[in-house]
Formats: structure tokens, sequence, C-alpha cells
């Protein structure tokens, strides 16, 4: 499980962006891939998949 802090997230839109502890890449995330609510700078544990588009965060959790 990978660790990272939120930079940006539309709650109304339901997408943002999560930067990885480890490499300090940008990491989609899509509300569809939350466990728990998140807010800009939270910290977030979270998985990685791939997709056409990319990497994705999903199981995403607070703290």
């Amino acid at each position: 499980m990978s660790t990272g802090k939120v930079k940006f997230f539309n709650e109304r839109k339901g997408f943002g962006f999560i930067i990885d502890d480890e490499g300090q890449q940008e990491i989609f995330v899509h509300v569809s891939g939350l466990v728990d609510k998140i807010r800009e700078n939270d910290q977030v544990s979270y998985d990685i998949t791939e997709d056409n588009r990319g990497k994705k965060a999903i199981n995403v959790r607070k703290g």
C-alpha cells in the first residue's frame, strides 16, 4: 500500500490528485476509488492500478 498527500480534490466533479510520498509523482484519484471521504492536504494510503490513461489510486483511505 502506498502513502501520499491529497494535492487537489474536487468533490463536485469527483476527482483529484495525490502526491506520492515515495516518488513525488501525481496519482489520479476518482471518487469511485475512495473508501473514506478526502479533502486537500489529507494524508492518505492507497493501492495503485493502471489503465489506458495511466496510474490511478484505488482503495483510498485517510491516515
